[in-house]
């Protein structure tokens, strides 16, 4: 168990569906990330882009990411998360993976497919929140378009840090900062966004806004160009903040159903 957790946030620009490509360029990347560095976040859909046309892609290249991913966390002593397009079981999700130096795997399906962009069409929802404990910090990663849900981000578990992995567009970025903000204060953690920047093949424009937000909402880490960007967590600041500031005491109780078809 540690005391702090140092994380690094790798924004950059992604290549248009070309997962070879995309691992070449983050492993020259991951070559400069600090030595002392604990957790590396990469965007979402980091190896491909965020493409509504996975069938594009060879579906060996989904396991091909996460076994690279582990090479890279091993070399790294780091955990390493970010999301990839990835097919299962006659369909396909965007499955974020949790990836240890150990080579443990956790992994996440978004659970807020982008309806705006069509996501809902083309893979499926997931239905089951993921917490991970790593180095003695209980971390909720999440992808995108979850952090518009509150209710789905809910701090019940007593985590103490939530990560969004992202391709949020530059004509929404106010709302990806405000919420980021919103999503520290209300469940009294750190709340880590890690964007990409440059632009796609369908038009979109990235700008960046990678971000770290400690327990009270304070900003500690920000960016708008491509680049590593690092934060340290502290334990202590989260128990202090807490002990001090009851706030989780007095939540609403309630459940929360997973349903994705509800009769109303």
């Amino acid at each position: 168990m540690k005391a702090s957790l140092k994380t690094a946030l790798i924004q950059s620009p992604l290549a248009w569906e070309n997962p070879e490509a995309n691992r070449t360029h983050f492993s020259k990347v991951l070559r400069d990330v600090s030595s002392d560095t604990d957790l590396i976040i990469l965007p979402e859909m980091f190896n491909t882009g965020f493409t509504m046309n996975p069938e594009h892609i060879a579906r060996e290249e989904g396991p091909k990411t996460v076994d690279w991913m582990q090479q890279k966390a091993l070399e790294t002593n780091t955990a390493i998360v970010g999301s990839l397009p990835f097919f299962e079981n006659g369909s396909y999700t965007n499955r974020l993976f949790f990836v240890e130096p150990s080579g443990k795997i956790a992994q996440y399906d978004k659970r807020h497919t982008f309806t705006l962009a069509g996501e809902d069409k083309v893979y499926r929802a997931g239905t089951e929140k993921l917490i991970v404990n790593f180095r003695g910090f209980k971390i909720c990663p999440m992808v995108c378009y979850d952090l518009r849900f509150p209710v789905w981000s809910r701090n019940t578990e007593d985590y103490d840090m939530l990560i969004y992995v992202a391709n949020w567009p530059k004509p929404r970025i106010t709302a990806w900062d405000t919420l980021l903000k919103a999503r520290a204060i209300e469940n009294m953690a750190y709340c880590i966004g890690v964007n990409r920047v440059g632009s796609d093949e369908v038009g979109h424009q990235y700008i960046g806004h990678s971000a770290v937000y400690d327990v009270l909402g304070e900003q500690i880490a920000f960016s708008e160009k491509e680049e590593i960007v690092y934060a340290t967590l502290s334990k202590e600041h989260i128990t202090a903040t807490r002990e001090k500031l009851k706030f989780l005491e007095d939540r609403d109780h309630f459940e929360l159903t997973t349903d994705l078809n509800p009769v109303s």
